[in-house]
């Protein structure tokens, strides 16, 4: 667990038809925080899931911002390219697929910004609660990697525009997007549970 860059937890396939995971935590989580909602949306998928290497009052982050929604967006460029390469290393060592990100708030965010920066890393990716991660986003090709994003109405860190103009770069980077608006906070919900499930279902069903 300490040859590679990040200190994380690794837990193999149960199911060989389930696409592997890479579960990012929000602020102040830590690699155990997701293993129990990947197992919830993909039973049987191999679980792959670092601590952010930020720390901010203690917590551990993937990035570091410089207030609420403001992100320092060098070191969030920086940090997607680290993240970037542990995957790449993990799925040596371990034998596994370019894996389907989760991420809930900032984890949500740096697998945003990895689909932009590193287009080949992720198979695609449920996001959580997730904001634009660069206001100046690079021209990706996604070439109709799905991914789903889940809001909050009520989020009071991520505005409903943020959201609706990170649908439309996705889309316009050609990954094929499902964007729902739930009627949740920024926390995540039984809803939020049941789409991923879900949806991940329908990804593993068209890639078998």
């Amino acid at each position: 667990m300490t040859n590679t860059s990040f200190v994380h937890r690794f837990e193999p396939a149960t199911s060989a038809g389930s696409p592997p995971l890479l579960l990012l935590h929000g602020t102040g989580g830590d690699e155990n925080d997701l293993l129990g909602l990947g197992k919830m949306i993909s039973p049987g998928s191999a679980l792959l899931s670092p601590r952010g290497r930020v720390l901010e009052h203690g917590m551990p982050r993937f990035f570091r911002r410089l207030a609420e929604g403001v992100f320092d967006e060098e070191d969030v460029r920086r940090r997607a390219h680290e993240l970037g390469d542990f995957v790449s290393e993990a799925r040596q060592r371990y034998g596994i697929a370019a894996p389907v990100a989760v991420g809930f708030s900032n984890g949500a965010n740096i697998a945003a910004a990895l689909l932009l920066l590193e287009p080949n890393v992720l198979a695609g990716a449920i996001l959580l609660r997730a904001m634009v991660p660069l206001s100046d986003s690079p021209k990706a090709e996604l070439g109709g990697k799905p991914v789903l994003l889940l809001s909050g109405q009520g989020d009071p860190i991520v505005p409903a525009s943020n959201s609706a103009r990170l649908a439309a770069l996705l889309s316009q980077a050609g990954a094929d997007v499902t964007h729902k608006v739930l009627p949740a906070r920024h926390q995540l919900s039984q809803a939020d549970v049941t789409l991923a499930r879900d949806w991940i279902g329908n990804v593993a069903a068209e890639a078998a």
